[in-house]
């Protein structure tokens, strides 16, 4: 439709800056967030350092892009696996296919991985919108441990899970879209707990951490999620 038709001027603009973010991102994977500099991206593209300012006022600008394309992807990978899974997948399946997505994801692109999960990138403050960004990666997990049992050694996190819940009524509504009123705390606490066996996992994995350790970061992590399938009574 002739209302949707963008003009040359606004399809050069966006094709642009596509073309910087995917510099950026190789850079990114050659060395790390240090490595991207507006300076030599902008003499890759063909402009000067004043004219790349229109396309992203600051490097902060840019590095918010891709950190809210990283996530987007990755939440999109982990929803993909979340819908493809048959009825009647038991918890603890749906957890491992749930973690395995997002660790075939890091694998695949280890540097937008250590972008959003990785140390933080020094004098930079993300948005607060990326906080709902990383939130939708995690939403598929919180059903998988809603109906769970927890243990009495995972309570103590259930209890303040259910705490925060009440008091951050933001919090509260994204837990509630996905799982039945009476079930943040336990939903919550459980995908707490899977974030931080699998960053931990994969954070080491994707760093070259367990290089010359005899042992494989995906069996790691299943062995680490199978634990805690069990702390939560998940079948």
């Amino acid at each position: 439709m002739a209302g949707s038709t963008q003009s040359p001027r606004a399809r050069y603009r966006e094709q642009t800056r596509v073309e910087i973010k995917e510099i950026a991102l190789r850079q990114l994977a050659e060395g790390g967030s240090a490595a991207v500099a507006l300076t030599r991206i902008a003499k890759e593209v063909g402009l000067s350092g004043p004219a790349l300012y229109r396309y992203f006022d600051s490097r902060d600008a840019l590095l918010t892009d891709l950190i809210r394309d990283a996530y987007a992807d990755l939440a999109a990978a982990v929803s993909a696996t979340a819908g493809a899974l048959p009825p009647g997948t038991s918890g603890r399946a749906r957890l491992q296919a749930l973690a395995g997505a997002c660790r075939d994801w890091a694998v695949a692109q280890p540097h937008r991985y250590l972008l959003i999960e990785g140390t933080p990138v020094p004098g930079y403050t993300a948005p607060a919108d990326t906080l709902d960004s990383a939130r939708a990666v995690l939403g598929p997990f919180l059903p998988v441990f809603a109906e769970g049992e927890p243990s009495a050694a995972v309570r103590p996190v259930v209890g303040q899970m259910t705490a925060w819940a009440e008091a951050d009524e933001a919090v509260a509504q994204w837990a509630r879209g996905n799982v039945p009123a009476g079930a943040e705390g336990v939903a919550l606490a459980g995908a707490v707990f899977a974030w931080a066996h699998m960053h931990g996992a994969i954070g080491l994995e994707v760093s070259g951490q367990f290089t010359g350790m005899g042992h494989n970061g995906g069996t790691l992590l299943t062995a680490q999620l199978d634990l805690l399938a069990d702390a939560f009574g998940l079948d």
